[in-house]
């Protein structure tokens, strides 16, 4: 039985042993409960299912992955989820248990989504490794200042420590894509909260980002109170700067602005 890469699902299975061991051995055993999505022909799972130290469960959307995992690996019996990731109620998994890390070759076309979901989550996720499209990957992790720094970047970067671990040729998938990959990990940082409406601070973002070839008094103009550009020294400089000129904690400090003037 073989499976049959499914374009609507962005499925480009990994062939290469050696990057898929790399790649497992990465997890942090010090939380042994390990979510991997989209495990399609199950290169990673296998290494996952042998490792004593971990307590891995799978979440696959294709169901001919799934009959594929079953009679390929007995043991993923009862760890294999039919589900979407992208709707499924991670409420629902490991009731009880407070933490667990997710790990996958992740489709291209909903890797950001994927990540959004992440952040819904993040206190029970301290750890996400995966593979991404390189440009997605770089996008993550860039600092403040780069050209690729974005929305990803800085509300992942609020509650994550993001590393750019390594690039992954296109040869080792098949279907091969057309661009080159890179697997990132995400750790989980010591930001209980951000010590401002963290709802707002989500929306501030998205503003700014949206019109990143703008000025920040220019893209939240319709968000700023009128005090705002003639208050702190620091608020001047923030308020005249583009969107990826800033730090995670500049969009605290404006989020704080706003909501401090406009009595929120």
């Amino acid at each position: 039985m073989r499976v049959i890469p499914k374009k609507r699902y962005g499925q480009h299975f990994l062939r290469d042993e050696n990057t898929a061991q790399k790649i497992v051995d990465l997890v942090n055993r010090t939380y042994p409960a390990v979510l991997e999505i989209g495990p399609g022909t199950g290169i990673l799972s296998k290494y996952l299912l042998r490792d004593p130290l971990l307590d891995p469960f799978f979440m696959e959307v294709d169901r001919e992955s799934v009959d594929f995992l079953t009679n390929a690996f007995p043991e993923i019996s009862g760890r294999l989820i039919l589900a979407d990731f992208l709707e499924y109620d991670l409420s629902l998994f490991l009731p009880g248990r407070q933490h667990f890390t997710i790990i996958g070759n992740f489709p291209y076309n909903i890797s950001s989504q994927i990540l959004f979901r992440v952040l819904e989550f993040r206190d029970r996720i301290p750890e996400v490794i995966g593979m991404f499209q390189k440009e997605v990957a770089m996008r993550i992790a860039a600092p403040p200042g780069s050209k690729t720094y974005g929305i990803l970047s800085v509300l992942l970067q609020a509650y994550y420590n993001i590393e750019y671990l390594f690039t992954v040729s296109e040869s080792v998938f098949y279907p091969a894509p057309k661009v080159k990959s890179a697997v990132v990990r995400l750790k989980r940082n010591n930001v209980l909260n951000l010590n401002c409406d963290e709802a707002m601070f989500f929306v501030v973002v998205k503003t700014a980002f949206n019109q990143r070839r703008k000025v920040m008094r220019n893209s939240l103009k319709n968000m700023l109170h009128e005090g705002t550009l003639a208050g702190s020294p620091l608020m001047k400089k923030l308020m005249s700067l583009r969107p990826e000129q800033l730090s995670v904690s500049d969009f605290v400090a404006i989020t704080l602005e706003i909501t401090t003037k406009s009595g929120n």
